[in-house]
């Protein structure tokens, strides 16, 4: 992967799916992704057929962030497993990096010219393989400062077994990497748009073949697939460019770390160990509703809590907690890729009388993406949803609040959005936050907050006990929708 200099960019559909199948193209029902795509927001470098389910990950945690401002919109997520530690480093390195770079970029985020049409930073993750004592992950990056589509993505290793977290070119035996060049440069020569001698140039420079060497991932036949960013080895025009070589070519020249990432790719194991000397054990609610919430928003005065981008643990099973205590519900807009990594947080949500929404895979602007990607989106995490709770959801609240016809024609979703921001994205500071909703409330509110946010969570029982106190009651999106 390059940084290029700054060039207008498409946005990312980010399709990064936990259970990775067949290429199928971007947006696919698969959640696949091609090698190259002329529609925008294709999703991120091939991937391997091999399913991985991150819920059978112990001690596993979502790392995200985002905003739900047009005038500086990110989204960005990265995997924390415990034992991995040098290597979610590096992905944390990486991902704060771009985001303090987005955000400083005054025609984005500073002086309020930006929007939608300037592009998002989106940054997401995909598990590559979780097996034995290695795992893979894949960050798919848009970024709207980067050079034609701004897309790029980035493959980290770690190997358990050393304790050493390892780049993509550590898949290959240092004494063998000659070999592999030679082979992976005859397999570009006579690529359309790719230039011999300049190719050359590329793999010579030892810089510059780090660079394009960094999404390299296995195939579940065995082979060794490399991904290459538009604009990498090939004229922009072309776009992405991926090349495979087989197994029996490439086994001969892999490291030792290489040959055991190969074989628990294609062979996984059910467990993961990388060695943690502890290994945290997440919450999960048992809360359980009495009944059907009779409350009658006609007699009495109600608003609806809304919490956008979870599950995260343990922020969610908290906030499921503080909400059963003071008898109040609430509607949870979910991120599908989170919902994947934490279905038994959902389960204990919709336990505790909340409903659960759908708030796309991967948080992109859907205003910006090809219909059939918006229906990826949208299904995919529906899908995820059903599978968590028994139940397909009803709503869909649109990342940064962004819909139009094209999105509304391309789900049978509700699209949902909000009367109080709390802004707690910027704002993590829990007084601030529970102070604004105290203050801007009125009956029969939408309020978004953020249950990723400590802060935003740790808001919540000043909210629920200041508000009761004035007569208000908290519902359901639904019930209030049904029952006005």
């Amino acid at each position: 992967m390059r940084i290029h200099p700054s060039a207008p960019s498409l946005l990312l559909l980010g399709a990064l799916s936990f259970t990775a199948a067949c290429s199928s193209g971007p947006g696919g029902p698969s959640g696949s992704a091609g090698a190259a795509s002329a529609q925008p927001g294709p999703a991120p470098g091939p991937s391997p057929v091999r399913s991985v389910d991150p819920s059978k990950i112990k001690g596993l945690e979502i790392v995200s962030d985002s905003s739900e401002n047009k005038s500086c919109p990110f989204a960005t997520s990265y995997p924390d497993v415990p034992g991995a530690d040098a290597m979610t480093a590096a992905m944390k390195t990486y991902v704060e990096r771009r985001l303090a770079g987005f955000r400083s970029d005054s025609a984005i985020c500073q002086d309020g010219t930006g929007g939608a049409e300037s592009g998002e930073l989106n940054i997401s993750h995909q598990f590559l393989v979780a097996s034995g004592d290695v795992l893979g992950v894949r960050l798919s990056t848009q970024d709207p400062s980067s050079a034609g589509s701004g897309q790029s993505a980035t493959t980290y290793w770690y190997d358990g077994k050393a304790g050493a977290y390892r780049t993509a070119p550590g898949l290959v035996a240092y004494g063998s990497r000659d070999a592999f060049l030679s082979a992976l440069k005859d397999r570009l020569k006579g690529r359309e748009g790719v230039d011999a001698a300049s190719l050359d140039d590329t793999f010579s420079d030892p810089a510059s073949r780090a660079a394009v060497l960094d999404d390299m991932a296995f195939t579940a036949d065995g082979g060794l697939r490399m991904a290459f960013d538009r604009g990498d080895v090939a004229v922009p025009p072309a776009g992405a460019v991926t090349v495979t070589l087989p197994e029996e070519t490439v086994t001969p020249w892999l490291s030792a770390f290489g040959k055991r990432a190969q074989q628990q790719t294609v062979t996984p194991s059910r467990s993961l160990d990388l060695g943690a000397t502890h290994v945290p054990t997440q919450p999960v609610p048992t809360h359980a509703a009495p009944g059907d919430d009779d409350t009658d928003c006609k007699k009495v005065r109600c608003i609806a809590l809304t919490f956008d981008d979870g599950p995260a643990a343990p922020e969610t099973a908290t906030l499921v907690t503080y909400l059963a205590r003071y008898k109040a519900r609430a509607t949870f807009f979910t991120v599908g890729q989170n919902v994947a990594a934490h279905p038994g947080l959902v389960r204990a949500a919709v336990r505790a009388g909340n409903e659960i929404g759908n708030h796309s895979w991967n948080h992109p602007d859907l205003t910006k993406l090809a219909r059939g990607q918006v229906v990826s989106q949208l299904n995919r995490t529906s899908a995820a949803i059903e599978a968590a709770t028994g139940k397909a959801p009803t709503l869909f609240r649109p990342p940064y609040g962004a819909v139009d016809h094209r999105v509304r024609a391309a789900t049978r979703l509700s699209p949902v959005l909000w009367d109080v921001d709390t802004e707690d994205w910027k704002y993590r500071d829990a007084d601030k936050v529970a102070r604004t909703v105290i203050d801007k409330v009125r009956r029969n509110d939408v309020v978004l907050m953020h249950d990723i946010h400590p802060t935003s969570v740790a808001a919540v029982p000043q909210i629920l006990r200041t508000l009761t106190a004035r007569g208000y009651h908290f519902v359901t999106v639904s019930h209030l929708r049904a029952t006005l």
